[in-house]
């Protein structure tokens, strides 16, 4: 994909419902009793792999084109799998399967493509393994490709050397399989969308301060999910209203829990011009249309319990950073070193081949804003969050951007490039 500075964007847009959501819609329709029914479900692949998964564990699921139709068997109704489970580039996927899937009777054996037998899976084999579990990494590097034997759980206490939300949701659905109570401390807390789910479809689960506790064994039942759009996904239309002169952009029906709209929050940091309008909720779920004029953006400091509401953001945020006037110091972002690729390397490399001002730090990076950047042929690394950063970064820069492997926005945004190109003049 190429991309040249742009005129100015205006329109509105609704974009994908949340990934986060739309994964544990799937996961815990299918351990409910009843019908679960999902409207905006991401239809994008990594999703499509969480259904997958569930697919060949005997769960019976209708995809239409309005709805999702997940008909759940309770939680001790999933089968031993037909086929190895392959999830593909999705870590939600693995991570949070792993939970569910030690507490079951039967063995299993999850796998995924290059990338995702990179990414780390200690983080979870550790307090499963505590709790009771079997589980073992095939080729004994702590990564993808993981067999796990169900085992009867114990109830445990853990506290996560890391604030994320795969690692907690793991224990959690795991704890559903305990013989009592669960509970992880976070260092700060992640987002909390499973949380919020397991006791809508009737899970006890109680929060206090960066503590979350659940209890075994409950009656959990089908609900009817009506998913947000995804803020991750509304990250780059944002970016890209304030970045490129005289825009406007609605973005429609975004959700906006607290835990996630960091975002939100370093903008306003920045000077941005953003509104949200008619904030609503469903499922306990926050959401609002945000409204995006195009603003001048000072630099900021983004660290600490900042880090985990917008850790997906980062990169894009990287972005409006190098456009801003003076400095902006990212720390405590160390996480995206093992995301879809190492984000803090490629941001740093990239923003460097386009002119930016950008020194790398152990757990960030400095950006000294405010330079006129210009295009470069750069590689996605197959990170979907890297290439449409970029994209942004390519509509507000000096000539003509382009982004190689383009194509990985399909993971979770397959209309991307035609949603952003719509907004141009």
């Amino acid at each position: 994909m190429k991309f040249r500075k742009s005129a100015p964007l205006k329109g509105a847009i609704t974009v994908p419902g949340d990934k986060s959501i739309s994964h544990r819609s799937v996961m815990l329709g299918a351990i409910s009793k009843g019908t679960t029914s999902i409207t905006n479900f991401l239809e994008g692949a990594d999703c499509l792999s969480t259904i997958d998964c569930f697919r060949k564990m005997g769960i019976e699921i209708d995809r239409k084109p309005e709805e999702i139709l997940i008909h759940g068997k309770g939680l001790h109704g999933l089968q031993a799998p037909s086929d190895i489970l392959d999830v593909g580039n999705s870590g939600t996927t693995v991570r949070l399967l792993s939970g569910i899937l030690a507490g079951q009777t039967f063995q299993s054996t999850l796998t995924g493509d290059d990338s995702i037998q990179k990414r780390p899976m200690k983080r979870i084999i550790t307090p499963l393994t505590a709790m009771g579990g079997e589980i073992k990494s095939i080729r004994d590097n702590d990564c993808v490709p993981l067999q796990i034997q169900g085992r009867l759980l114990k109830g445990i206490h853990y506290d996560s050397p890391v604030s994320s939300a795969q690692v907690k949701s793991c224990i959690l659905l795991a704890g559903l399989y305990a013989d009592g109570p669960t509970s992880v401390t976070e260092p700060y807390l992640s987002r909390n969308h499973s949380e919020l789910m397991l006791r809508s479809f009737g899970a006890s689960v109680t929060s206090k301060d960066t503590t979350v506790t659940i209890q075994p064994e409950p009656e959990l039942t089908g609900q009817k999910v009506v998913v947000p759009g995804d803020i991750s996904s509304a990250a780059y239309f944002i970016a890209a209203g304030l970045l490129v002169p005289d825009s406007e952009i609605l973005i429609k029906n975004v959700g906006t829990n607290p835990t996630r709209d960091g975002i939100l929050r370093v903008c306003r940091q920045m000077g941005a011009d953003i509104q949200l309008l008619d904030p609503r909720e469903h499922c306990q779920e926050p959401a609002a249309d945000i409204l995006v004029r195009s603003s001048s953006l000072k630099g900021t400091q983004i660290q600490g319990e900042l880090i985990p509401t917008l850790i997906d953001e980062l990169p894009v945020i990287a972005v409006m950073a190098a456009f801003a006037e003076g400095t902006t110091v990212i720390r405590d972002a160390q996480e995206l070193k093992v995301k879809e690729s190492n984000r803090l390397d490629i941001m740093v490399h990239h923003l460097q081949a386009m002119g930016a001002d950008v020194t790398p730090t152990e757990d960030g990076m400095i950006i000294r804003g405010g330079a006129p950047l210009h295009g470069a042929s750069l590689d996605s690394h197959l990170d979907h969050r890297i290439a449409m950063s970029f994209a942004v970064a390519g509509l507000a820069a000096d000539g003509e951007t382009e982004i190689t492997r383009a194509d990985c926005v399909n993971i979770s945004y397959p209309d991307f490039y035609k949603d952003l190109l719509s907004l141009q003049p």
